[in-house]
Protein backbone atom coordinates (compact mmCIF):
# COMPACT_ATOMS: atom_id res chain seq x y z
CA UNK A 1 0.00 0.00 0.00
CA UNK A 2 2.84 2.40 0.79
CA UNK A 3 4.11 2.26 -2.79
CA UNK A 4 0.67 2.49 -4.39
CA UNK A 5 -1.10 4.98 -2.14
CA UNK A 6 -1.02 7.78 -4.73
CA UNK A 7 -2.50 5.59 -7.48
CA UNK A 8 -5.22 4.28 -5.16
CA UNK A 9 -6.10 7.82 -4.11
CA UNK A 10 -6.26 9.05 -7.69
CA UNK A 11 -8.52 6.13 -8.68
CA UNK A 12 -10.87 6.88 -5.78
CA UNK A 13 -10.95 10.55 -6.71
CA UNK A 14 -11.58 9.77 -10.37
CA UNK A 15 -14.40 7.37 -9.48
CA UNK A 16 -16.03 10.02 -7.26
CA UNK A 17 -15.74 12.70 -9.96
CA UNK A 18 -17.23 10.43 -12.64
CA UNK A 19 -20.09 9.42 -10.34
CA UNK A 20 -20.96 13.03 -9.48
CA UNK A 21 -20.61 14.17 -13.09
CA UNK A 22 -22.99 11.48 -14.35
CA UNK A 23 -25.53 12.35 -11.64
CA UNK A 24 -25.22 16.07 -12.42
CA UNK A 25 -25.72 15.84 -16.19
CA UNK A 26 -28.67 13.48 -15.77
CA UNK A 27 -30.43 15.73 -13.25
CA UNK A 28 -32.87 18.40 -14.46
CA UNK A 29 -31.68 21.96 -13.96
CA UNK A 30 -33.86 24.41 -12.05
CA UNK A 31 -31.74 27.52 -12.17
CA UNK A 32 -28.79 29.22 -13.85
CA UNK A 33 -25.16 28.31 -13.34
CA UNK A 34 -23.88 31.44 -11.62
CA UNK A 35 -20.78 33.31 -12.77
CA UNK A 36 -18.91 32.57 -9.54
CA UNK A 37 -19.00 28.89 -10.49
CA UNK A 38 -16.84 29.63 -13.53
CA UNK A 39 -14.62 31.78 -11.33
CA UNK A 40 -14.24 28.89 -8.90
CA UNK A 41 -13.35 26.48 -11.68
CA UNK A 42 -10.78 28.97 -13.00
CA UNK A 43 -9.27 29.40 -9.51
CA UNK A 44 -8.84 25.63 -9.15
CA UNK A 45 -7.33 25.18 -12.60
CA UNK A 46 -5.02 28.19 -12.34
CA UNK A 47 -3.88 27.27 -8.82
CA UNK A 48 -3.00 23.72 -9.84
CA UNK A 49 -1.16 24.95 -12.95
CA UNK A 50 0.87 27.51 -11.01
CA UNK A 51 1.60 24.96 -8.29
CA UNK A 52 3.22 22.59 -10.76
CA UNK A 53 5.11 25.54 -12.25
CA UNK A 54 6.53 25.93 -8.72
CA UNK A 55 5.19 29.42 -8.09
CA UNK A 56 6.12 29.76 -4.42
CA UNK A 57 3.26 32.00 -3.29
CA UNK A 58 0.69 29.61 -4.78
CA UNK A 59 2.44 26.66 -3.14
CA UNK A 60 2.16 28.32 0.26
CA UNK A 61 -1.51 29.25 -0.17
CA UNK A 62 -2.54 26.34 -2.37
CA UNK A 63 -4.96 24.81 0.15
CA UNK A 64 -7.11 27.92 0.76
CA UNK A 65 -6.95 28.83 -2.93
CA UNK A 66 -8.33 25.54 -4.27
CA UNK A 67 -10.90 25.26 -1.50
CA UNK A 68 -12.16 28.78 -2.20
CA UNK A 69 -12.52 27.78 -5.84
CA UNK A 70 -14.21 24.53 -4.84
CA UNK A 71 -16.76 26.30 -2.64
CA UNK A 72 -17.66 28.76 -5.40
CA UNK A 73 -17.94 25.97 -7.97
CA UNK A 74 -20.08 23.69 -5.81
CA UNK A 75 -22.37 26.56 -4.77
CA UNK A 76 -23.02 27.29 -8.46
CA UNK A 77 -23.67 23.60 -9.14
CA UNK A 78 -26.20 23.51 -6.31
CA UNK A 79 -27.90 26.62 -7.70
CA UNK A 80 -28.11 24.99 -11.12
CA UNK A 81 -29.73 21.87 -9.69
CA UNK A 82 -31.92 23.26 -6.90
CA UNK A 83 -32.69 26.74 -8.21
CA UNK A 84 -31.06 28.40 -5.21
CA UNK A 85 -27.86 28.13 -3.22
CA UNK A 86 -26.37 29.41 0.00
CA UNK A 87 -24.35 32.17 -1.60
CA UNK A 88 -27.22 33.30 -3.83
CA UNK A 89 -29.94 33.06 -1.19
CA UNK A 90 -28.18 34.57 1.82
CA UNK A 91 -24.64 35.93 1.38
CA UNK A 92 -24.73 37.15 4.96
CA UNK A 93 -25.45 33.67 6.33
CA UNK A 94 -22.72 32.27 4.09
CA UNK A 95 -20.29 34.83 5.50
CA UNK A 96 -21.11 33.83 9.08
CA UNK A 97 -20.62 30.16 8.23
CA UNK A 98 -17.11 31.00 6.99
CA UNK A 99 -16.49 33.34 9.93
CA UNK A 100 -17.30 30.73 12.57
CA UNK A 101 -15.42 28.02 10.71
CA UNK A 102 -12.15 29.53 11.94
CA UNK A 103 -12.80 29.38 15.72
CA UNK A 104 -14.55 26.03 15.37
CA UNK A 105 -11.45 24.46 13.83
CA UNK A 106 -9.24 26.09 16.49
CA UNK A 107 -11.00 23.81 18.98
CA UNK A 108 -9.51 20.78 17.23
CA UNK A 109 -6.13 22.48 16.90
CA UNK A 110 -6.22 22.94 20.67
CA UNK A 111 -6.90 19.21 21.11
CA UNK A 112 -4.01 18.45 18.79
CA UNK A 113 -1.61 20.31 21.07
CA UNK A 114 -2.06 17.39 23.47
CA UNK A 115 -2.87 14.50 21.13
CA UNK A 116 -0.29 15.48 18.48
CA UNK A 117 -1.93 13.65 15.55
CA UNK A 118 -0.74 16.09 12.85
CA UNK A 119 1.81 18.84 12.26
CA UNK A 120 2.42 21.48 9.59
CA UNK A 121 5.40 21.93 7.29
CA UNK A 122 6.35 24.37 4.52
CA UNK A 123 4.69 27.34 6.21
CA UNK A 124 5.71 30.93 5.38
CA UNK A 125 8.46 32.35 7.57
CA UNK A 126 6.54 35.58 8.05
CA UNK A 127 4.12 35.32 10.96
CA UNK A 128 1.72 37.67 9.19
CA UNK A 129 1.68 35.52 6.04
CA UNK A 130 1.34 32.41 8.15
CA UNK A 131 -1.61 33.95 9.99
CA UNK A 132 -3.33 34.76 6.71
CA UNK A 133 -2.90 31.16 5.63
CA UNK A 134 -4.32 29.80 8.87
CA UNK A 135 -7.37 32.07 8.90
CA UNK A 136 -8.11 31.62 5.20
CA UNK A 137 -7.68 27.84 5.27
CA UNK A 138 -9.73 27.27 8.41
CA UNK A 139 -12.50 29.57 7.13
CA UNK A 140 -13.12 27.22 4.19
CA UNK A 141 -13.77 24.06 6.25
CA UNK A 142 -17.40 24.50 7.31
CA UNK A 143 -18.54 26.14 4.04
CA UNK A 144 -16.97 23.29 2.06
CA UNK A 145 -18.74 20.69 4.17
CA UNK A 146 -22.14 22.40 4.00
CA UNK A 147 -21.86 23.11 0.28
CA UNK A 148 -20.90 19.51 -0.46
CA UNK A 149 -23.83 18.23 1.61
CA UNK A 150 -26.10 20.59 -0.35
CA UNK A 151 -24.74 19.16 -3.60
CA UNK A 152 -25.26 15.58 -2.46
CA UNK A 153 -28.85 16.41 -1.53
CA UNK A 154 -29.49 18.34 -4.77
CA UNK A 155 -28.27 15.35 -6.79
CA UNK A 156 -30.78 13.14 -4.99
CA UNK A 157 -28.08 10.76 -3.78
CA UNK A 158 -29.54 10.51 -0.28
CA UNK A 159 -33.20 11.15 -1.10
CA UNK A 160 -36.08 9.16 0.30
CA UNK A 161 -37.56 8.67 3.77
CA UNK A 162 -36.06 6.39 6.38
CA UNK A 163 -37.42 2.86 6.49
CA UNK A 164 -38.30 3.34 10.13
CA UNK A 165 -38.63 6.32 12.38
CA UNK A 166 -36.60 6.44 15.57
CA UNK A 167 -37.64 8.31 18.66
CA UNK A 168 -35.41 8.64 21.67
CA UNK A 169 -36.63 9.46 25.16
CA UNK A 170 -35.49 12.46 27.18
CA UNK A 171 -33.42 10.15 29.36
CA UNK A 172 -31.70 8.81 26.24
CA UNK A 173 -30.89 12.36 25.22
CA UNK A 174 -29.37 13.00 28.64
CA UNK A 175 -27.24 9.86 28.36
CA UNK A 176 -26.05 10.98 24.92
CA UNK A 177 -25.00 14.37 26.30
CA UNK A 178 -23.17 12.69 29.16
CA UNK A 179 -21.44 10.27 26.78
CA UNK A 180 -20.45 13.17 24.53
CA UNK A 181 -19.04 15.06 27.50
CA UNK A 182 -16.93 12.05 28.43
CA UNK A 183 -15.70 11.61 24.86
CA UNK A 184 -14.51 15.21 24.51
CA UNK A 185 -12.89 15.41 27.96
CA UNK A 186 -11.20 12.14 28.88
CA UNK A 187 -8.62 12.23 26.03
CA UNK A 188 -7.29 15.42 27.62
CA UNK A 189 -6.99 13.77 31.03
CA UNK A 190 -4.81 10.89 29.85
CA UNK A 191 -1.08 10.95 29.11
CA UNK A 192 -0.19 12.03 25.58
CA UNK A 193 1.18 8.60 24.62
CA UNK A 194 -2.25 7.13 25.39
CA UNK A 195 -4.52 9.96 24.22
CA UNK A 196 -2.89 10.08 20.76
CA UNK A 197 -4.95 6.97 19.96
CA UNK A 198 -8.20 8.66 20.97
CA UNK A 199 -8.86 11.42 18.46
CA UNK A 200 -11.78 9.31 17.22
CA UNK A 201 -13.50 10.00 20.54
CA UNK A 202 -13.32 13.73 19.82
CA UNK A 203 -14.66 13.31 16.25
CA UNK A 204 -17.70 11.60 17.77
CA UNK A 205 -17.98 13.47 21.04
CA UNK A 206 -19.41 16.77 19.89
CA UNK A 207 -22.16 14.98 17.94
CA UNK A 208 -23.46 13.26 21.07
CA UNK A 209 -22.89 16.33 23.20
CA UNK A 210 -24.58 18.95 21.02
CA UNK A 211 -27.22 17.26 18.86
CA UNK A 212 -29.56 16.44 21.78
CA UNK A 213 -29.22 20.05 22.96
CA UNK A 214 -30.11 21.28 19.47
CA UNK A 215 -33.18 19.04 19.62
CA UNK A 216 -34.25 20.37 23.01
CA UNK A 217 -33.76 23.98 21.88
CA UNK A 218 -35.89 23.41 18.75
CA UNK A 219 -32.92 23.72 16.41
CA UNK A 220 -32.04 21.51 13.48
CA UNK A 221 -30.87 18.14 14.75
CA UNK A 222 -30.30 14.64 13.48
CA UNK A 223 -32.48 13.29 16.28
CA UNK A 224 -35.48 15.27 15.05
CA UNK A 225 -34.78 14.16 11.47
CA UNK A 226 -34.79 10.52 12.55
CA UNK A 227 -38.09 11.13 14.36
CA UNK A 228 -39.74 12.60 11.27
CA UNK A 229 -38.24 10.01 8.94
CA UNK A 230 -36.29 12.57 6.89
CA UNK A 231 -32.70 11.36 7.15
CA UNK A 232 -31.43 13.09 4.00
CA UNK A 233 -29.40 15.64 6.00
CA UNK A 234 -27.71 12.90 8.02
CA UNK A 235 -26.68 10.85 5.00
CA UNK A 236 -25.76 13.85 2.85
CA UNK A 237 -23.31 15.04 5.50
CA UNK A 238 -21.84 11.55 5.81
CA UNK A 239 -21.22 11.47 2.06
CA UNK A 240 -19.92 15.04 2.17
CA UNK A 241 -17.39 13.98 4.79
CA UNK A 242 -16.06 11.24 2.52
CA UNK A 243 -15.88 13.54 -0.52
CA UNK A 244 -14.22 16.41 1.34
CA UNK A 245 -11.86 14.00 3.07
CA UNK A 246 -10.56 12.60 -0.22
CA UNK A 247 -10.21 16.09 -1.70
CA UNK A 248 -8.49 17.46 1.40
CA UNK A 249 -5.89 14.71 1.28
CA UNK A 250 -5.48 14.89 -2.52
CA UNK A 251 -4.83 18.64 -2.61
CA UNK A 252 -2.79 18.59 0.59
CA UNK A 253 -0.45 15.95 -0.84
CA UNK A 254 0.81 18.31 -3.57
CA UNK A 255 0.86 21.54 -1.57
CA UNK A 256 4.03 23.21 -0.30
CA UNK A 257 2.46 24.35 2.96
CA UNK A 258 0.77 21.16 4.19
CA UNK A 259 -0.01 18.94 7.13
CA UNK A 260 1.59 15.60 7.94
CA UNK A 261 0.09 12.96 10.19
CA UNK A 262 1.73 11.52 13.27
CA UNK A 263 -1.06 8.97 13.44
CA UNK A 264 -0.11 5.93 15.55
CA UNK A 265 -2.56 3.43 14.01
CA UNK A 266 -1.35 1.79 10.78
CA UNK A 267 0.91 4.66 9.68
CA UNK A 268 2.38 2.76 6.72
CA UNK A 269 -0.99 1.87 5.13
CA UNK A 270 -2.17 5.17 3.75
CA UNK A 271 -3.74 7.01 0.83
CA UNK A 272 -1.87 10.25 0.06
CA UNK A 273 -0.63 11.44 3.49
CA UNK A 274 -3.53 10.02 5.51
CA UNK A 275 -3.34 6.54 7.12
CA UNK A 276 -6.32 4.43 6.10
CA UNK A 277 -7.80 4.39 9.60
CA UNK A 278 -7.87 8.18 9.58
CA UNK A 279 -10.38 8.27 6.73
CA UNK A 280 -12.98 6.87 9.12
CA UNK A 281 -12.93 10.20 10.92
CA UNK A 282 -14.11 12.30 7.97
CA UNK A 283 -17.79 11.17 7.94
CA UNK A 284 -17.99 11.66 11.72
CA UNK A 285 -16.34 15.06 11.43
CA UNK A 286 -18.96 16.08 8.85
CA UNK A 287 -21.75 15.26 11.30
CA UNK A 288 -19.83 17.18 13.93
CA UNK A 289 -19.62 20.24 11.67
CA UNK A 290 -23.41 20.22 11.39
CA UNK A 291 -23.97 19.72 15.13
CA UNK A 292 -21.56 22.50 16.10
CA UNK A 293 -22.86 25.13 13.71
CA UNK A 294 -26.50 24.32 14.43
CA UNK A 295 -25.72 24.56 18.14
CA UNK A 296 -24.43 28.07 17.53
CA UNK A 297 -27.62 28.99 15.66
CA UNK A 298 -29.83 27.36 18.31
CA UNK A 299 -28.00 29.26 21.05
CA UNK A 300 -28.45 32.53 19.17
CA UNK A 301 -32.16 31.89 18.61
CA UNK A 302 -32.64 30.95 22.25
CA UNK A 303 -30.83 34.08 23.42
CA UNK A 304 -32.91 36.28 21.11
CA UNK A 305 -36.11 34.63 22.38
CA UNK A 306 -35.03 35.26 25.97
CA UNK A 307 -34.27 38.92 25.18
CA UNK A 308 -37.67 39.35 23.53
CA UNK A 309 -39.42 37.77 26.51
CA UNK A 310 -37.50 39.98 28.93
CA UNK A 311 -38.31 43.10 26.91
CA UNK A 312 -41.99 42.16 26.79
CA UNK A 313 -42.03 41.53 30.53
CA UNK A 314 -40.45 44.93 31.17
CA UNK A 315 -43.01 46.62 28.89
CA UNK A 316 -45.88 44.99 30.76
CA UNK A 317 -44.41 45.71 34.18
CA UNK A 318 -43.20 49.20 33.26
CA UNK A 319 -46.40 51.19 33.83
CA UNK A 320 -46.97 49.53 37.19
CA UNK A 321 -43.47 50.43 38.29
CA UNK A 322 -43.76 53.97 36.94
CA UNK A 323 -47.07 54.90 38.57
CA UNK A 324 -46.91 52.79 41.68
CA UNK A 325 -47.39 55.21 44.62
CA UNK A 326 -44.55 55.32 47.10
CA UNK A 327 -45.41 54.16 50.59
CA UNK A 328 -45.58 56.86 53.20
CA UNK A 329 -42.73 56.95 55.62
Amino acid sequence: MAANHIAVGLLLLLAALVFFAVKFFRAPGRGPFRAWGWAGLAIIGLSESLLFLRVELVGMYFTPLVWTGYILLVDALVGRLAGESRLAKSPQEFFWLAFWSFPFWLIFEAYNLHLANWSYIGLPRSLAMRGVGYVWSYATIWPAMYETADLVRALGICAGPAKRRLRFSSSSHARMVFAGLLLVTFPLLLPAHVSQYLFGAIWLGFIFLLDPINYRWNGRSFLRDWETGDTSTFWSFLVAGIVCGILWEFWNFWAQAKWLYVFPIGPSAKIFEMPLAGYLGFPAFALECFAMYEFLKSSRNRLEAFQRATKLKDMVAGPDRRFRPQSES
